[in-house]
């Protein structure tokens, strides 16, 4: 893609920390550990919302994930993918080409047809190996993890590949979104105050 939006560190989550967080932002990606308290959140979540049945627009783009530890990159694809209007991407992506073909497909089809995307497979490992740290194998159990939040339509949806669907956090707009966000962001690190592996980065106009 080309650098006119980077991701970025937000230091934090109260207003003069995210205030320092260059605008407009397009996408949040949360890193989190995934401890007991957060799975068995998770699972009342999907059992209280399959019976609420909440309105998802159909131009969000949702992927599962069926790859071990690919979390960072299925994050990467909600990010980039629900905001194909906004972002500029080079003559030739993979990424875009994949998007494109994808889109029409379910979000188990869309996990399916990534497994078999051997340039986005290169990609994710090739730059999973320039980290300073050592990446993990892809069936190694990792108990960190990667979700992303957008604004589509005017609604905040958190997209996490091991959900079985997105889920909506309500109303948001492009002056807001940052903030908005981030209280969604509180709530994790409310589920869970003695954890510090938090990590929350966006994806802003460069």
């Amino acid at each position: 893609m080309r650098p006119t939006w980077q991701f970025g560190d937000v230091y934090g989550l109260d207003q003069e920390l995210l205030s320092m967080v260059p605008r407009p932002v397009c996408a949040v990606l949360l890193l989190f550990p995934m401890t007991d308290t957060y799975e068995a959140f998770k699972q009342e979540e999907e059992e209280k919302l399959k019976g609420e049945r909440q309105e998802v627009s159909p131009d969000v783009y949702f992927i599962k994930q069926t790859i071990g530890n690919a979390c960072g990159t299925i994050g990467l694809i909600h990010a980039v993918a629900n905001n194909q209007d906004r972002l500029e991407f080079e003559p030739d992506s993979p990424l875009k080409k994949f998007i494109e073909q994808s889109s029409k497909m379910s979000s188990e089809e869309k996990a399916a047809f990534l497994e078999k995307d051997e340039s986005i497979r290169v990609t994710h490992e090739s730059s999973a190996q320039e980290g300073q740290t050592e990446a993990p194998s892809l069936d190694e159990k990792v108990n960190l993890h990667f979700i992303s939040f957008v604004n589509v339509g005017g609604q905040l949806y958190e997209l996490d590949g091991r959900k079985p669907f997105p889920i909506v956090h309500g109303k948001t707009s492009e002056d807001s979104f940052l903030e908005d966000a981030a209280k969604v962001c509180k709530a994790f690190m409310a589920r869970d105050p003695q954890e510090l592996r938090f990590t929350i980065i966006a994806l802003s106009k460069d």
